[in-house]
């Protein structure tokens, strides 16, 4: 049978993606310029030769802070997928295996925090514990983990009843053996595909809080940071706005595109629901 190779949008989302990969990670290094040097000569100056995405308002070179911002924005995003993951998966697969009242009592505490208002939690810890990188990574994680546990619990009770799950009881294997060898090797799909999902969505709640000015702070930058500069001089410099905010929206559109692709990859009949 032959396979299918990846639709076209797919495959645009997957170069953009890895352009701005590589520009992240080889374009500062690369560049003649630092994040912070300033060029009295060429404040405010539309791209050129010398600077492919022009200058900001004090003459530093927005490419290179542009990927400098790439690199704290993907850092927040993955490291907080991580810890989502690390609450998420173990509470969800706790909740489904041993059902019950403990499973009532659990879900009970994640509809609590479904209660909250995410964003104005993590603006609020930043407020109270001030603004750094650990406050939006411990933040944006105590948010993050609430669906994924809720996906991890579902796919638990599918499979807590299958009949190599009841001959691992039978053989004496502990419940945390089940759970860790043979339920959640079972659900790697739908946890790639959630975390893949879940990546843009850290972006932009960064972005937000830091378009805020309650997120990452000078010296240092992000695409939100960027996002919020160009804005006070889009009319005169549109291009200070311009290329973050293309960068920041190229980014999500490509890994949401990927995402979807791989969800419906590992799970076909996916796309039938859905437009059932």
């Amino acid at each position: 049978m032959k396979s299918r190779g990846l639709p076209l949008p797919s495959i645009v989302a997957l170069t953009i993606l890895g352009a701005i990969v590589l520009g992240t990670l080889l374009g500062p290094e690369l560049s003649p310029y630092d994040s912070e040097l300033i060029d009295w000569e060429q404040l405010e100056q539309p791209p050129s030769l010398g600077h492919w995405f022009g200058t900001d308002v004090i003459g530093r070179d927005l490419f290179v802070r542009t990927m400098e911002g790439a690199r704290v924005s993907f850092t927040i995003a993955l490291l907080t997928t991580v810890i989502s993951l690390s609450i998420g998966i173990p509470w969800g697969a706790v909740a489904g295996f041993l059902g019950g009242a403990i499973d009532q009592f659990m879900m009970r505490i994640v509809d609590g925090f479904y209660c909250l208002p995410g964003l104005l939690v993590v603006i609020l810890l930043v407020v109270l514990f001030g603004q750094n990188q650990y406050v939006l990574f411990a933040g944006l994680g105590m948010i993050s983990w609430l669906n994924i546990a809720r996906i991890v619990r579902a796919q638990t009770m599918r499979l807590r009843y299958s009949p190599f799950i009841q001959a691992a009881k039978g053989l004496g294997a502990s419940t945390t053996t089940i759970v860790v060898k043979h339920i959640l090797p079972n659900m790697v799909g739908p946890i790639v595909v959630y975390s893949t999902l879940m990546i843009p969505g850290v972006i932009l709640a960064e972005s937000f809080i830091s378009f805020l000015g309650l997120g990452i702070q000078e010296p240092n930058t992000s695409w939100g940071v960027l996002v919020a500069d160009g804005t006070q001089t889009m009319e005169s410099s549109p291009w200070i706005l311009t290329f973050p905010s293309a960068c920041l929206a190229l980014t999500v559109w490509c890994l949401n595109t990927l995402g979807d692709t791989m969800r419906d990859h590992l799970d076909p009949t996916s796309g039938m629901r859905s437009g059932a």
